[in-house]
């Protein structure tokens, strides 16, 4: 069962990273990047170093998006 999670979990993490390469909209891209990020640190997780998988979650998931979502927000798109 584990080993089916664990295969499910890489083939989303893969999926994602193929999607960022196609995907127009930058705020989509930075979601999609968060769900890369966290699936990440649950396979930290599952090959038992917590330490990488806390790290990853807290830095790469969060500070990374909210800092990518600010930079967003302060861009003016001009037309």
């Amino acid at each position: 069962m584990i080993n089916y999670f664990f295969l499910l979990l890489v083939i989303v993490m893969l999926g994602s990273a193929i999607a960022i390469i196609f995907i127009r909209n930058l705020l989509a891209a930075v979601i999609v990047v968060t769900v890369v990020s966290l699936v990440a640190s649950i396979l930290f997780i599952f090959i038992a170093s917590p330490d990488v998988a806390i790290t990853e979650a807290t830095i790469g998931a969060a500070l990374t998006t909210v800092i990518f979502v600010l930079a967003l927000s302060r861009t003016k798109k001009k037309t």
